[in-house]
């Protein structure tokens, strides 16, 4: 197509949309122009888009639909229905979507961490050459318990907080290239192998698991989603399926927004059962069981409501309403 010849015949056409945007108040003929002008405008950008993509034009004419768009329909303005969408529709649709990579990622981890473990178990000469004596004597009788009473738990639950949502966070926002997001997960667990490793052949299991499950399962489940959506994202532009790549990545890439701003939330939550009830002196079990609980809520969350989300129509993405108007061409 010859772009130049194209824009010269519709460039009247874009100029006139321009100017009924700009005006403050229309007639009743000009609204219904501006509708129809704004829809062959909507025609004009898909085609410069698929046959001769310009960066300057495209980004240009997106801009001047923007603007009638919100003439037409008005400014959204966010509010608490908008909030409790997002977490009864969108969220949860979006972990249930893509259940099988989070799932997938829960499980190899958690495997790679046993096995790990149980290999550090079985080659004790492996610890002396990553800890002295005197560092495992440090870590098993003082340090990783009062790693989590070391700090007011406000200020502790906080500081855990900081720390998961930018684990999380590098792994969707690196998800894209693949392979930083296997490295952030394997480098995760190793340390958590190691730790529990040391601890367990101290005879200090109990104290280990006591200290790290209680917040550890619903935060590690986080880091997990957070990888599983990020590998889901490269795999977007490697296996786009019946999407081009770009609509694909682009997909993906929103989805994986939206479950980062719902696992502030969770981690958020992790980040107060570490805070204020692992270092708590409640009892073992019910340390425990306030963790399992939090874990099977977030499940039931992700798995059911979920579901039901998705059957209703949602899937994870933005609402079409909000996403940039494309209309089909005809060939």
């Amino acid at each position: 197509m010859d772009l130049d010849a194209y824009t010269g015949h519709r460039v009247s056409r874009w100029a006139r949309l321009d100017v009924l945007a700009g005006q403050r108040r229309l007639t009743g003929a000009e609204a219904d122009e501006l509708v129809d002008t704004y829809e062959q405008v909507a025609t004009d950008l898909s085609t410069i888009r698929t046959t001769a993509p310009d960066g300057t034009l495209i980004a240009g004419l997106s801009s001047l639909l923007a603007r009638v768009r919100l003439r037409l329909v008005g400014t959204r303005v966010p509010t608490w229905a908008g909030v409790a969408g997002f977490f009864t529709h969108r969220f949860p649709a979006a972990l249930y979507r893509l259940r099988w990579w989070w799932l997938g990622c829960l499980v190899v981890n958690v495997v790679v961490a046993a096995v790990m473990m149980l290999w550090l178990l079985d080659n004790p000469q492996v610890e002396q050459q990553l800890l002295s004596p005197a560092e495992v004597d440090q870590l098993v009788n003082s340090d990783f318990e009062g790693y989590y009473s070391e700090y007011a738990p406000g200020h502790f639950a906080a500081q855990v907080w900081t720390n998961n949502a930018w684990v999380a966070a590098r792994c969707l926002v690196l998800g894209i290239f693949g392979l930083p997001v296997v490295l952030l997960l394997f480098t995760n667990m190793a340390n958590v192998s190691v730790i529990g490793a040391i601890m367990i052949d101290r005879d200090r299991g109990s104290l280990f698991f006591g200290l790290i499950l209680p917040h550890g399962l619903l935060e590690l489940t986080a880091v997990f989603v957070a990888g599983g959506v990020g590998l889901r994202l490269f795999w977007s532009w490697i296996a786009p399926g019946a999407l081009t790549r770009a609509q694909s990545i682009a997909r993906e890439g929103r989805t994986a927004f939206g479950v980062a701003l719902g696992l502030v939330v969770v981690l958020g939550i992790s980040g107060i059962i570490e805070g204020f009830v692992t270092p708590s002196g409640l009892p073992t079990w019910a340390r425990i069981t306030i963790g399992v609980v939090a874990e099977v809520a977030f499940l039931l969350y992700a798995l059911v409501l979920g579901r039901r989300a998705v059957l209703a129509g949602a899937d994870g993405d933005l609402d079409p309403s909000l996403l940039e108007d494309r209309v089909a061409t005809q060939a």
